[in-house]
C-alpha cells in the first residue's frame, strides 16, 4: 500500500501545474483561435482539446514517451537520444520545437535537483553540448521512470497535465469558465484512456500526426499584435 500512495503522490506531482516546467505558457494555437474568432465557446473549445489528443499528442508525444520511458528502465542513453531526435523531426512547426526544449530543459533541472540520477545528470551534459534537443515528453519519461512511476501511469500524467494546461489557458482567454472547464476534462476522460492505451503499443516508427489548422494556427502565434502564451 504505501508504494502505491509513493507513486499515485509523484503522479500529482509531477501532472500538477504547481511544478515548475513552463507548460503553463503554452495555449497550443488556442490563443490565436480565440482572437480569430474561431474558437468562440466550450464546445469548440472541446473539440480543440480533442483533436490535438487524438491527431496530435496521441500519435506522436505519448509515443515517443512510452519508448523513452522503455529505453530510460533498460539504461539505454542511446535509444533515449534515438527517441529524441525522431519526435524533433516529427514536429515541424519552429515555436513548438522551441516550446518543447525550453519545457524539457526546465523539467530537466527541476527534476536533477528533486530526483538525482545518473541519467539526469548525462542528459543535462548531452543537452549543454548539443548532443539531444532534449524535449519534454522525452525528459518527462525518463523522469517518470527514475521516480519508479508505471509506464502507464506516466502516460496518464503527461496528458492529464497537458489537458488543464489547455483548459486553464482557455480560462485565462476567457473562452470558458471553472465550470465549463471540468466539464469537458470529464467528457473527453474516454479519449483520455484510449490514447494512452494505443501509445504503450505503437512501434516508434509508426508516429504521426494530422491538425493542419492547429498548426496554423501555432504558426500565426507568433505574428498576434498581443498574446499571453508562447505558443
Amino acid at each position: 500500500m504505501s508504494d502505491t500512495l509513493d507513486q499515485q503522490f509523484v503522479l500529482m506531482q509531477l501532472a500538477d501545474s504547481f511544478f515548475p516546467s513552463g507548460t503553463y505558457t503554452l495555449s497550443h494555437g488556442l490563443e490565436s483561435l480565440v482572437q480569430s474568432q474561431c474558437i468562440t465557446n466550450a464546445d469548440e473549445v472541446e473539440t480543440f482539446v480533442r483533436l490535438l489528443l487524438c491527431n496530435k499528442i496521441g500519435g506522436t508525444d505519448l509515443v515517443a514517451l512510452a519508448h523513452a520511458y522503455q529505453a530510460s528502465a533498460d539504461n539505454n542513453l542511446d535509444a533515449i537520444a534515438d527517441v529524441d531526435a525522431r519526435l524533433y523531426a516529427q514536429t515541424p512547426i519552429e515555436k513548438t520545437r522551441i516550446a518543447q526544449r525550453q519545457s524539457g530543459r526546465a523539467l530537466l533541472m527541476v527534476a536533477s535537483k528533486t530526483w538525482p540520477h545518473p541519467q539526469l545528470t548525462e542528459l543535462s551534459g548531452q543537452t549543454a553540448q548539443g548532443q539531444v534537443h532534449c524535449l519534454h515528453p522525452v525528459i518527462f519519461a525518463v523522469v517518470a521512470q527514475i521516480a519508479e512511476l508505471e509506464q502507464q501511469a506516466a502516460l496518464a500524467a503527461f496528458v492529464h497535465g497537458f489537458v488543464t494546461g489547455i483548459l486553464g489557458a482557455a480560462i485565462r482567454l476567457g473562452v470558458i469558465g471553472h465550470l465549463q472547464a471540468q466539464q469537458i476534462r470529464r467528457a473527453i476522460a474516454p479519449d483520455m484512456t484510449a490514447i494512452c492505451q494505443e501509445a504503450s503499443t505503437q512501434p516508434l516508427d509508426d508516429m504521426w500526426s494530422c491538425t493542419p489548422l492547429i498548426d496554423l494556427a501555432q504558426m500565426r502565434q507568433a505574428k498576434l499584435s498581443r498574446r499571453l502564451f508562447a505558443s
